[in-house]
This record gives C-alpha cells, sequence and structure tokens, in this order.
C-alpha cells in the first residue's frame, strides 16, 4: 500500500507541481485539496492521465473536502495569498496566518499522526503557527525554505564553474528572504570550498544572488512566482522522509537553544526521516556566520510577535 500525501493548494502552481513529482516519482497516492469548485479536480484528472506514460500507479485524486485527506502520512501546506498591490506586509501576515490557521485545523482533525511540510509564505512565521496551532512535536512540522535556496546557490554556482550540478553542495541557514545566510565556506564543488575556487566578489555576487533568487524569478515572470523548483524542493523532502532516507536538508524547525536561537521556528540543517526532523545538525559558525544567522533570526521575530505566537 502506497503512503498517502495530501496537497493543501492542490490547484495553484507550486501545489499543483508537487503532485505532478510525486506521481512522476510514484512516491504515493496523491490528494490535492482546494477551496476552488473544479481547478484541482481538472489538474488530478490531467495528473492521473499521465501514468500509462511515466509508467506511475500512483492514485491522485481532486477534492474539497477534507475528509478526503484523512489518514495522510505527509500534508503539505501551499494555501494562502499572495501580496497584492497596496497590501501592507501585515494584511499579508495576518491574512495568511488565518488561512493557514484554518487549514492546519482541519487537516490535524483528520490525519492526527501526520508529518507537516509548510510551504506557504512568509515561511518561518507560518511554520511556527502551524507547530503552535497543531499541537506537533517539533519533530512533525518542518517549513521547505532552505531546500529551495541551497537549490539556488547550487545552480549559481555550478554556472559560475562550468561543472556538474552533482558535483556541487550549498548550505543556506536563516530565514526565508532577504536576510538568509548563504554560507560560501560550507558550498563546496567536489568537496572543495568556493572560496577556494572563486574570487571573494565573485563569491559575493553568488550569496547575493542568492538571497534574492526568488525576485529575479518574480521579475522575469512578471506576474506570480516560482513554482518548479519549490515543487521539486518538497518532494525532496517527502521522499527523505518516506524513505526514511535519514538525508541532511536544510529545513525551516523550532530552535530550543541551537544556535543560541530559542523559540523560533528558522532554517538550519537536519536530518530527514521517517520520523520527520530526525536531527538537528549544528555547524561550526564565525562570529561574523553567527551574527548574520541572529540578525535574520530577529527578522522572524518581528512576523512571529505580531501573530503573537
Amino acid at each position: 500500500m502506497r503512503p498517502k500525501v495530501t496537497v493543501v493548494g492542490g490547484a495553484g502552481n507550486v501545489g499543483a507541481t508537487v503532485g505532478q513529482y510525486l506521481v512522476a516519482k510514484e512516491l504515493a497516492d496523491v490528494v490535492l485539496i482546494d477551496i476552488l469548485e473544479s481547478v484541482q479536480h481538472g489538474r488530478a484528472l490531467d495528473l492521473l492521465e499521465t501514468g500509462p506514460i511515466l509508467g506511475s500507479n500512483s492514485r491522485i485524486v481532486g477534492t474539497r473536502e477534507y475528509r478526503d485527506t484523512a489518514d495522510s502520512d505527509i500534508v503539505v501546506v501551499t494555501a494562502g495569498i499572495p501580496r497584492k498591490p497596496g497590501m501592507s506586509r501585515d494584511d499579508l501576515l495576518n491574512t495568511n496566518a488565518r488561512i493557514v490557521g484554518e487549514v492546519v485545523d482541519r487537516i490535524t482533525a483528520h490525519s492526527p499522526r501526520c508529518i507537516l511540510i509548510v510551504v506557504s509564505n512568509p515561511l518561518d512565521a507560518m511554520t511556527q503557527l502551524a507547530l503552535k496551532r497543531s499541537g506537533f512535536t517539533r519533530e512533525r512540522v518542518i517549513g521547505m525554505a532552505g531546500v529551495l535556496d541551497a537549490a539556488r546557490m547550487q545552480t549559481f554556482i555550478a554556472q559560475e564553474l562550468r561543472v556538474s550540478v552533482e558535483n556541487v553542495h550549498a548550505c543556506v541557514l536563516g530565514g526565508h528572504g532577504d536576510a538568509m545566510v548563504p554560507l560560501p565556506r560550507y558550498s563546496t564543488v567536489a568537496g572543495i570550498p568556493i572560496t577556494e575556487l572563486l574570487p571573494p566578489e565573485r563569491v559575493e555576487a553568488l550569496v547575493k544572488r542568492t538571497a534574492g533568487g526568488g525576485g529575479e524569478i518574480l521579475a522575469l515572470l512578471g506576474t506570480g512566482s516560482a513554482y518548479y523548483a519549490p515543487g521539486a524542493s518538497v518532494v525532496e523532502m517527502v521522499e527523505a522522509i518516506l524513505k526514511d532516507r535519514k538525508k541532511i536538508l536544510p529545513c525551516c524547525v523550532y530552535l530550543d537553544g541551537e544556535y543560541g536561537i530559542h523559540g523560533l521556528c528558522v532554517g538550519v540543517p537536519v536530518k530527514l526521516g521517517a520520523g520527520g526532523v530526525e536531527q538537528i545538525i549544528e555547524i561550526r559558525l564565525t562570529p561574523d556566520e553567527t551574527t548574520a544567522l541572529h540578525r535574520s533570526a530577529a527578522a522572524v521575530k518581528e512576523l512571529v510577535d505580531i501573530l503573537k505566537l
């Protein structure tokens, strides 16, 4: 029997892309749930019809009913709205907090043993909200951000050095946004730190481009935002959990003293396996890196304080 993965916001681009990759890899049976009348049904049927071509027997259904999500092993939360013209940051925060809070309440009522992967923005604050509303342990509520940010940095490094992306590893800590903390010392090509392969000005350019990676795509698209890479990032996390891979990935998790940060959900390296977050990996940071990470955490705390979490 295949595991069951629910994607909340399944009619949207990120949610549907998660469903697409899950079906292509035949990782799970999939439920796409959304508030819309029919779009999620159409996306699910379209993806189901790829099965004979891809050789995938995964079942995928679209629904508006939370009872159809019952007994999910993993629930991916992509629900929320993008920031609109004239909308303040606080307006966006409060609107998405209401949406994510309602989603978590309904999901946990039907799947009390699931693992939650949060994608909704602002990511770190929404992960903390999901943790509080669900009542789950911190091992079972994980935000997807660092996997995406690291993938962007890996891409830029591979382009810069003209090497295979398979040779590149990147490390990014902190909140998901302008204050994220890419770590060049821990970003390597075939085990060699990029600080030994590139001059400082090129390293700094890669760091800056990584921090602005989402905005770069938004500017190119004109409307909408990235969804292929975010969808693939979610599925890498799902696969690590379902296959108990014990894979170390940068994820947003609740810190209780690690890295000197207390009571906040922030991106750090973790080991993902069948239990969700099985270990938080603490790497040694320089004083400057520690300062940058704490500055990023402070930006997350501003949002968390607004929500009174």
